[in-house]
């Protein structure tokens, strides 16, 4: 079978991480497995993420009652799930660089502000959109 990486490229996905290598269906499941792992570990471990999880799912119920269309309520539902990505991710990079060193060093803090900065930005998102939607309803 004809390999199509160039030969300089020097990837190998196997040699690269025991967890890489895995196809078909059972890649799809570990995946699915791995992501319900970090989910739940998010939800137990990062009070911002649960409670951005309750706000969603108070909120959600709610855009899809409003009388607006279709567009307006995905717009406020993929408002609400991006705040949730965000904080993911922001939690992951908290979770890396607590992993590293727990010493204080401006590099740490700089990596855990800027991941902060993003959910504010979200989070002002979700209040834009969500004040755009009410506004257009008056």
């Amino acid at each position: 079978m004809h390999d199509p990486r160039p030969p300089s490229s020097g990837l190998d996905p196997a040699n690269e991480s025991p967890f890489k290598g895995k196809t078909g269906l059972q890649r799809v499941w570990n995946a699915l497995n791995y992501s319900l792992a970090g989910l739940r570990a998010a939800y137990q471990c990062e009070d911002a993420f649960r409670q951005e999880t309750w706000l969603t799912v108070i909120l959600v119920p709610v855009a899809l009652l409003l009388p607006v269309g279709w567009l307006a309520k995905g717009l406020l539902i993929a408002s609400l799930l991006l705040v949730l990505v965000v904080e993911l991710l922001n939690s992951a990079v908290e979770a890396v660089v607590d992993r590293v060193s727990l010493e204080n060093h401006r590099l740490a803090k700089r990596a855990k502000d800027i991941g902060s900065a993003a959910v504010l930005v979200t989070l002002l998102l979700v209040a834009v959109v969500w004040a755009s939607v009410l506004m257009e309803m008056a």
